[in-house]
Parts: C-alpha cells; structure tokens; sequence
C-alpha cells in the first residue's frame, strides 16, 4: 500500500504567520490589541490557482477545501480552479445541514462530469454550535451526527440511476434521483473522533480521516473506526490531517516552528484557547489537550509539533524536521493503517515546494509513492560538460540555503 499525498487550499487567506493571515477576519480570535501583519494573501482566484499549480506539479493528488465563515465557497472555487489544472482533484469540504442530499447528489454528479471525475468529498458535520446557527442549523451534537448518517444515506441512494425513497427523523425523499449518476462515484472522506461519529464513520465513510494525533492515539482510533466497520460488513482506508516544516536540516526546520510563534503574546493564546474551549467538537477537544495552552514541551512526539494548535482551530499539530525526519514519521504512521496525508504549511505556496521537493522524493525512495513528479529539466541534454541541471552551459549556481 503506497500512501497518497494531498495539499491544502487556504481559501480564507494565507500568510506567513499563524494569526492575522485571514483576508476577512480573525478567525473567532478576539485581542484587545490587533497589530496589522503586512503580507496576508488574499484569496483570490489567481492566488489560488498558484498553489493549485504548483501542488499539481509536485505530484499531489487532490487539494482540500475548507468550509464555514471564514472562506470562500469550496465547490465554486474548486469548479473555477478545475480550469487552470489537468489532473488535481479537489477534496471539496461540505456541511450537510445546510443542504439537501438531492441536490448534493446532483452537483457531485455534475461536478465530476465538468472535471471529468476530480471530484472527493469531505464531509463535516460540524463541531461548533454558534457556526452551525450561522448557517441555521440548531440541532445539537449528537442529533447532527445521526442527520449525517441518513444524508449520506440519501446521497449514495440516489447515486443508484433509478428513483430512491427515503423516510427518517431528519429527510423524507420521496422519488429521489440523480438522472445521470456521477462517474466515477466520489470517494467520501469523513472525520469525527465522538461516540456519535464512529458508527457514521463505519457505516458511510470510504476514508475517516483524523487530525495529527501521536501514533499511539492515532492507533487507537484505527483500531476503533476498523472494528465498527468489520462489524458492518465493510472496509475503510484511513487518512491524517497534519501541517509540516521541513527544511533541509532538522535546525532549520524548528527554527521556522518557532518563528511561527513569534507574534503570539499570552493574551493571543489565552483569547484563542477560550475560544477553542467552547467547541462542542471531542476531535477538537482532543487537539487542545495535546498542548493545554502551554507553549512549553510542544514536541509532543517525535517531531510531532503542537504549537499551530495554540491559536488555529481544527488541525493544530505539524510535522517539523528534516525532510528524512518528515518522511519517517509519515513512514511510521503508514505502518499503522494511515493511507491519506492531507498537508499544509504557511505559507500553503512555499511549503508546498519544500514538502514536494524535499520529502516526497523520500518518499518515493523508500517506495512508498507511486510516482514522483519529473524535475522539469529532465531530458535537457548537457552543454559545455555541465549536468543538465544547468541547461546550455549556463553557470551552475549553488546557494547555501533557501
């Protein structure tokens, strides 16, 4: 089993530090002092479609596109961005309290007819009460997990060609279609670490996804999600949710862990940590106790680093360290049952190239990568006795670092 890299799309801005990166907010942090950051990239089409590229060319699979407040609308910017890239596939995040099964359904099938089947979808249920209102949903942790469960029901239901009728607690269907079903069939992707979540889990999801937990913890969930499935008759693969800084020494790459944290003063932390607190979400409780607000002893595994976690909600650990270190620990969780690496760095452009070009090549190696992109200059004959790195005898410059 090789594994399959996937990159992330930061469609509510991105920069080069862990707060004030977003175009249109502070992301629920609240400071009584706000020192504008110079340098946030907006999420512009154009921005996107770099990151878009460069993840395309590096070999990624698919890309990750966030939902809620404080981004742009994933399956608009992905149908845009399908335009400006061949091969990427997009991991389209949606809400499904916010829509209907049918029409989720349709525009899965409509989408994979428009990419020509690029299509993955990423299903959240939501952890977050005050965000789920925002969008009018008001039923309460669990009773959103159990709505998941006959959404994706439906979806998969009317996926089937012919009219498909439904009747639970939370969707009547009646006569439900999807007249051209999509093909292929997208893979659902889905994530959930409460009681409520695992039988979802079980029952719908092709791939569960967790956030950047230890290996031991990750282990257990593994060994969690696959047993509920067995009991159902199914089989589900498995997917990690991490950032990562890899540099071409280990030195290096913490040194830009800890400049991440530079910006962050108490206050910051604590307003963050507060905020975070009150999520309903158990993944995201999870998350928290990894560091418990502390910015001390944050390598909490082998170059597993807690320190996103401080301040940005969601997925809070990253993968720090040389990029055979990098590839190590993505080795040792792949021996573990972990299939799916969704990664991400600030800035998502440049950490892109340094991931792409510094560990996946490792990877390969190690033959856990199917294919690795080509260099672009391979094939380009040598001039003048040089490699063909350096193409028609120009000088072959060698810097000290990047």
């Amino acid at each position: 089993m090789t594994v399959h890299l996937h990159w992330f799309l930061p469609t509510g801005g991105d920069g080069r530090t862990l707060v004030d990166r977003h175009a249109y907010t502070d992301g629920g942090v609240k400071r009584a002092r706000i020192t504008p950051v110079s340098g946030v990239r907006a999420p512009d089409i154009d921005y996107l479609a770099q990151i878009s590229k460069a993840a395309e060319q590096l070999g990624f699979e698919a890309v990750l596109t966030p939902t809620g407040t404080w981004c742009e609308d994933a399956w608009l910017t992905t149908a845009a961005l399908a335009q400006h890239t061949q091969r990427l596939k997009f991991l389209v995040a949606f809400r499904p309290g916010v829509i209907s099964p049918v029409l989720a359904a349709q525009m899965a099938a409509t989408y994979q007819r428009i990419t020509r089947g690029r299509l993955l979808l990423n299903v959240v249920t939501g952890g977050d009460s005050t965000e789920q209102r925002r969008f009018g949903d008001h039923l309460d942790h669990d009773r959103r997990y159990a709505r998941t469960a006959e959404f994706l029901s439906v979806v998969r239901g009317v996926w089937g060609g012919a009219p498909y009728d439904f009747e639970g607690e939370h969707f009547r269907i009646e006569g439900g279609l999807t007249a051209l079903p999509p093909d292929p069939l997208p893979e659902i992707f889905f994530g959930g670490s409460s009681a409520a979540a695992g039988p979802v889990a079980a029952e719908h999801a092709d791939t569960y996804l967790t956030w950047g937990e230890p290996p031991q913890q990750v282990k257990e969930k593994i060994d969690w999600i696959r047993g509920l499935a067995e009991e159902r008759g199914r089989t589900v693969r498995f997917g990690i949710r991490l950032h990562t800084v890899s540099r071409d020494s280990a030195r290096e790459a913490w040194a830009v862990a800890d400049r991440l944290l530079d910006d962050l003063d108490a206050d910051t932390v604590a307003a963050a940590q507060q905020a975070l607190g009150r999520s309903e979400s158990v993944g995201q409780q999870r998350m928290l106790a990894l560091h418990g607000g502390r910015r001390e002893a944050l390598e909490i595994s082998p170059n597993l680093w807690a320190g996103v976690g401080l301040v940005r909600g969601g997925a809070g650990t990253a993968l720090v360290g040389s990029h055979a270190d990098v590839a190590d620990r993505i080795e040792e969780y792949h021996e573990l049952g972990i299939e799916h690496f969704v990664l991400s760095g600030y800035p998502h452009l440049e950490e892109a190239y340094w991931f792409g070009e510094g560990v996946a090549p490792q990877l390969a190696a190690r033959g856990l990568l199917s294919t690795v992109p080509a260099s672009p200059l391979l094939g380009v004959p040598a001039a003048n006795g040089r490699p063909p790195s350096a193409p028609g005898g120009a000088p072959l410059l060698v810097a000290g670092g990047r």
